[in-house]
């Protein structure tokens, strides 16, 4: 069995990385060719680099900055935001991405990921999933950046897309993202008895707690950005305290 992986992610608006509350009032989280760098010598698995104003403003990923952070890390990027089509996805694993995240396009047309999965190999599909609870129970999808709820069950899409042939599901709960109360375990429960398919845990992280916590309820792997960005912890320290937990994690 492969063992956890540790992410970073990045969310980037015009060249800046920033952070916010589930999706809203960001504010600037620094440079991310710096973070990229600083993340990468701490001991990162991979980087997840998120551009969260393409879809809103209607554009393509911002492929400069893809170049640039590929430029100072020697790790797995998956890379996400406007992408609409394969030449989306192409012109970004051309700037050096190594996978390509798809959200609300997918939304909008599934056999976009039908299309990515068979041009590219589902190893370079990932469906970014933004859920978020409904009052009733169960979970509804999200897109646009967080500002747009659907109809779409979020448990049912991420079996669906995960047919379709996306490889990885990156895994946010909205209502948890930069609060620091924890993943939403539930979710992850839920849709990893739907899927066979790495998950990656993301929103909520406030420690290695949390981490262990998603890691036993079913995710392959943890995202972690405020704590990081912020400089309450680096990745090293979360990998110790996490072996300190008997979560076996890789050096």
């Amino acid at each position: 069995m492969l063992l956890p992986r540790l992410i970073p992610c990045l969310d980037v608006d015009s060249g800046r990385v920033v952070k916010g509350i589930r999706f809203q009032g960001l504010r600037d989280a620094g440079d991310p060719v710096e973070r990229a760098a600083a993340y990468a010598a701490q001991g990162a698995d991979e980087l997840v680099l998120l551009d969260v104003s393409a879809t809103p403003e209607g554009r393509g990923h911002a492929l400069a900055t893809v170049r640039a952070v590929r430029r100072v890390l020697p790790l797995p990027l998956a890379v996400g935001g406007g992408v609409r089509s394969a030449a989306d996805a192409e012109r970004l694993l051309e700037a050096g991405a190594d996978k390509v995240a798809v959200n609300t396009a997918a939304v909008v047309r599934p056999a976009l990921i039908d299309e990515l999965a068979a041009t590219f190999g589902r190893q370079c599909t990932v469906l970014a999933l933004d859920a978020a609870r409904r009052p009733g129970g169960g979970w509804e999808t999200v897109v646009r950046s967080g500002r747009e709820r659907t109809a779409l069950d979020a448990v049912a899409w991420a079996a669906e897309a995960a047919g379709r042939g996306a490889g990885e599901i990156l895994l946010t709960s909205w209502d948890r993202d930069g609060t620091g109360e924890g993943y939403d375990l539930e979710l992850i429960a839920a849709v990893r008895g739907a899927v066979a398919v790495p998950i990656i845990a993301s929103g909520g992280a406030a420690g290695p707690a949390h981490m262990a916590a998603a890691l036993a309820a079913g995710a392959d792997a943890v995202l972690a950005a405020s704590i990081l960005h912020d400089g309450h912890t680096t990745v090293g320290e979360l990998k110790r305290e996490l072996a300190g937990r008997g979560v076996e994690v890789r050096s």
